[in-house]
């Protein structure tokens, strides 16, 4: 069960690793385009059909069509990437029941978006964990971990491609460890995984409100923010035009310089020979690629010569 490309990686381990997987779950079918008149299919449907594995794309978890229909495979176990809420009716139905592969180590950044906000908070590490799915997101019982390294300079497309390789090689070892033991396997409770006064970060899915730039913040945290949302869905901020209008523009690569510029006001957009920043809270953070409203991604000082 899931839908995204991130899920294909999975499903492909599957598939290639010679499990039986009887069907494929995944979400309808996506209107796009100008008038939303073309149909997209999810990556994990595209994957699924190339190999002959029958696909359903339930409206409703709940519908009892789709469950009777679910239920005639007669699965042993589910597995869930990057998917829906599921309710019990459909995760408790396989005699091994349901697990879940999650791009973070839980509990840390439980949520939609968990590879954006571990990079935006600035983490050195995130990984991947598999667990039993319960009545609640992201709470059930662990079964494995894995840890990948953040680098500093890294935007969401390199944790994403290392994660879904990750987390492939975890669903793997996750469904031998349950095949193994008939359905029974070693998990732990992830209230017994926290720290003693450890903050839980939580991960929500990103609105566009939420990837607007706060130039108010220190720069490295700018700059954390600017790269845990590249390339999608950008992170963007308005541009005080010099006939005085307002254009939104998305950053999608910055530079720390660590320049304190302190009689610029916090916001100030500084070009200074073959480089442009911006002024945040305490230092100057240089512009390396952005997207003016309606125009292709340029380097930053293009935008900025184009300026008169």
């Amino acid at each position: 069960m899931g839908t995204p490309e991130f899920a294909v990686g999975t499903l492909k381990a599957l598939v290639e690793n010679e499990y039986n997987v009887v069907a494929v779950v995944t979400q309808p079918d996506k209107p796009v385009g100008r008038h939303a008149s073309v149909l997209r299919a999810p990556e994990v449907k595209n994957y699924a059909l190339s190999k002959g594995i029958p696909v359903l794309q339930p409206e409703k978890m709940k519908d009892s069509e789709f469950v009777e229909q679910l239920r005639s495979y007669n699965a042993d176990l589910q597995v869930v990437v990057a998917f829906r809420m599921l309710p019990e009716i459909v995760w408790d139905m396989p005699r091994f029941g349901t697990f879940n592969v999650h791009a973070a180590l839980l509990p840390q950044y439980r949520g939609a978006a968990p590879i954006n906000w571990a990079i935006i908070n600035g983490e050195t590490q995130t990984g991947v964990t598999t667990f039993f799915l319960d009545h609640d997101i992201d709470t059930g019982r662990v079964i494995l971990q894995h840890k990948f390294d953040i680098p500093d300079d890294a935007d969401v497309e390199y944790v994403y491609d290392g994660l879904m390789e990750l987390g492939a090689k975890a669903a793997l070892e996750t469904v031998d460890k349950i095949i193994e033991g008939e359905g029974k396997v070693l998990s732990v409770m992830q209230d017994d995984m926290c720290a003693c006064g450890e903050k839980l970060h939580d991960a929500p899915k990103l609105f566009k409100d939420s990837c607007r730039i706060d130039w108010g913040k220190p720069a490295k945290e700018v700059y954390d923010f600017v790269r845990g949302l590249s390339p999608i869905p950008g992170a963007w901020g308005i541009v005080k035009m010099p006939d005085g209008s307002d254009m939104e523009m998305k950053i999608y690569k910055t530079n720390k310089c660590e320049e304190m510029a302190e009689c610029v006001p916090v916001g100030t957009f500084v070009k200074e020979k073959k480089h442009c920043y911006v002024k945040c809270s305490d230092f100057l953070l240089e512009l390396v690629t952005v997207q003016p409203s309606g125009r292709k991604k340029m380097d930053a000082m293009a935008f900025a010569n184009g300026l008169h």
